[in-house]
C-alpha cells in the first residue's frame, strides 16, 4: 500500500480563536486513556442534577418555523420559499448553540432508543434525526440547505441560526466518522461557517470520542450526564482534526464488498513511478473515503473486519462494548495473532513479504521506503493519541529520542500520520497495557502509497480541516 499526503494549506475560518485552547494544546491532546468501567461511573456525579431543564432547552432551541420548515426540507429533499409560509416570527431569536444531534439508536446495547426519547425531550423531536432514517447527507443538504437559502431571501434569525449550528453525534467511531465526512463537504462547497461536531459515545472503542473530552464510554447514570455534555457543547470551545483521503485502486473486474465509507472515483491519484510492475492491468477502478483515526494493515485490519462481519450476522452477540470486547479478544486468537507459530508461511506472519510502503516526508520531493521488520504483523497510520480503546501505542518520546529519529510531538491537527508496528499477539497485548510501546516506524506529513498484492492505496493530507467541540475533564 502507499500513502501520500499534499502540502497542507488552511483555511483562515478554522483557526484558533479561544486562548484556552492554545494554553492547553499538549494538555488537550494527552488525554488520559482510562478504562470504560471509570468513564461509565464518571456520569454518576451530581454536575447533571444542578443543569436546569429548561434554561438548557432555551439554550439549544430553534424556533418553531425554522425547525419544521427544516424537517420539511429534509423529508421532501427539497426546499421550495413560499414567502407566506417561510416569513417568520419577528420576535423569533436564535438559539445560543442551534444543536442538531444525529443517533445512532442501534448502537449502545438497549440505551439507543431511551436515549433518543431523551434527546428528544431536552431539545426537541425536529432536532433530533435517527441516523436509521435520516442520512446526515440529506440534512447537510436540504437541513442547512434551507437556512441558507431563508437566510438570502433576509431571513436574519434563519442566518443567525445557521452560523450558530453545532452538531453532536451519538454513536461510535463509525458512526462519528461517517457524519464527519459528509461534513467536509461543505468546505468543498464554500459553505460556511463549518459546523463544530461533539460526541455522546455509544461504541465500543470510542477513540474519538475520548481523544477530544467526551469519554471513552456510555456512562451509568447517563440522564444527568446527557444534559452535562449538551450544556457543554453549547459554548465549548473549539479546536481542529485533521482528516486523511484515501484512494484505493485495484484491478477492474474484482468483485469488492464497500463499506459505506468508500466511493467509486473516476481515476486513480497513485502516482505511475509508484505503481509497482503487474500490480494494475490497463483495466482498473479506484474507491475513495476519508479516516480521522488511524488506518491499518494486518492482523488488526483481519480481526476487525472479522468482528464487524460477525456483528452483522449476528448482532444478539454484540449486546455492549464489555461483550464486543470480548467477542473481539477471541477473534484476535482464533485469527491466529496469538497462535501462528513462527515456521509458518512467511506470507502469513510477515507483512514485509506481501507490502511496500513509500512515504514523503515534509518538503522533500523524494520518496522514500519505509522498511517493515519481518516480525511485524500489523501496521498502523494513527492520527489520534488514542487507539483500540484509549490505548497510546506510540506513547510520549522524549525530545531527545524525538530529535535523534527526526520527529516531532504528535497532535490530532498537525498534517501528520504516526506510522508504527504491532508484532506477534504477546508484544500487542502489552502494548495494549501500555507496558512497552509500539515499534515506531515513521511520521509521515506529506503522503504515504502503499503497494499490497494487486491493491494499490494512497493516502494524502485532506485540506478539508473539521472543527470539534472540545471541553476539559
Amino acid at each position: 500500500m502507499a500513502a501520500e499526503t499534499e502540502e497542507r494549506q488552511r483555511s483562515p475560518d478554522l483557526e484558533f480563536s479561544s486562548t484556552e485552547i492554545e494554553e492547553n494544546h499538549v494538555e488537550t491532546n494527552r488525554v488520559a486513556a482510562r478504562s470504560s468501567v471509570v468513564d461509565s461511573f464518571k456520569g454518576c456525579g451530581f454536575s447533571g442534577l444542578k443543569i436546569n431543564k429548561d434554561e438548557l432547552r432555551r439554550k439549544m432551541l430553534i424556533p418553531e418555523y425554522l425547525r419544521n420548515a427544516m424537517v420539511e426540507a429534509v423529508i421532501k429533499k427539497e426546499f421550495v420559499y413560499d414567502a407566506d409560509r417561510h416569513r417568520g416570527d419577528k420576535t423569533g431569536t436564535a438559539p445560543e448553540a442551534a444543536i442538531i444531534v444525529f443517533i445512532n439508536s442501534k448502537s449502545g446495547g438497549h440505551h439507543g432508543p431511551a436515549l433518543k426519547t431523551k434527546l428528544q425531550e431536552l431539545i426537541s423531536e425536529e432536532q433530533v434525526f435517527d441516523l436509521s432514517d435520516v442520512k446526515p447527507s440529506d440534512f447537510i443538504q436540504h437541513g442547512l440547505g434551507c437556512l441558507e437559502k431563508l437566510a438570502s431571501f433576509g431571513d436574519p434569525c434563519a442566518q443567525e441560526t445557521r452560523n450558530r449550528v453545532r452538531i453532536m453525534v451519538a454513536g461510535g467511531d463509525g458512526t462519528v466518522g461517517w457524519v464527519l465526512g459528509t461534513i467536509g463537504e461543505l468546505h468543498l462547497e464554500n459553505r460556511k461557517p463549518i459546523p463544530p461536531v461533539g460526541v455522546i459515545p455509544l461504541g465500543t472503542g470510542n477513540d474519538l470520542s475520548r481523544s477530544f473530552g467526551w469519554g471513552g464510554s456510555f456512562p451509568f447514570a447517563w440522564k444527568p450526564s446527557i444534559k452535562r455534555s449538551l450544556s457543554r457543547a453549547i459554548s465549548g470551545p473549539i479546536c481542529r482534526l485533521d482528516s486523511w483521503q484515501m484512494v484505493l485502486t485495484t484491478p477492474d473486474g474484482q468483485k469488492i464488498e464497500l463499506p459505506y465509507a468508500l466511493k467509486p472515483r473516476q481515476q486513480t491519484s497513485i502516482p505511475q513511478e509508484r505503481i509497482q510492475d503487474g500490480t494494475l492491468s490497463n483495466s482498473y477502478v479506484s474507491y475513495g473515503g476519508v479516516f480521522y483515526n488511524y488506518f491499518s494493515l494486518g492482523m488488526d485490519a483481519q480481526v476487525a473486519y472479522g468482528f464487524h462481519h460477525l456483528r452483522n450476522e449476528k448482532p444478539y452477540l454484540a449486546r455492549g462494548p464489555i461483550t464486543n470486547k470480548m467477542i473481539y479478544s477471541t477473534y484476535s486468537c482464533a485469527q491466529g495473532w496469538f497462535c501462528t507459530p513462527f515456521s509458518a508461511n512467511p506470507r502469513v506472519r510477515g507483512l514485509n513479504n506481501i507490502l511496500q510502503i513509500h512515504i514523503k516526508r515534509g518538503n522533500c520531493s523524494d520518496w522514500e521506503f519505509l522498511r517493515i521488520p519481518s516480525s511485524v504483523r500489523a501496521v498502523v497510520a494513527l492520527n489520534l493519541h488514542n487507539y483500540a480503546s484509549g490505548r497510546n501505542p506510540w506513547g510520549h518520546p522524549s525530545p531527545n529520542y524525538l530529535e535523534k529519529r527526526g520527529f516531532v510531538d504528535a497532535h490530532p491537527d498537525d498534517g501528520l500520520l504516526e506510522i508504527f508496528g504491532l508484532k506477534e499477539g504477546w508484544h500487542t497485548t502489552f502494548v495494549m497495557f501500555e507496558l512497552i510501546k509500539a515499534k515506531h516506524l515513521a511520521q509521515s506529513s506529506d503522503r504515504m502509497i502503499v503497494n499490497l498484492l494487486c491493491l494499490n492505496i494512497d493516502i494524502f493530507y485532506n485540506q478539508r480541516d473539521l472543527n470539534y467541540v472540545y471541553f476539559k475533564q
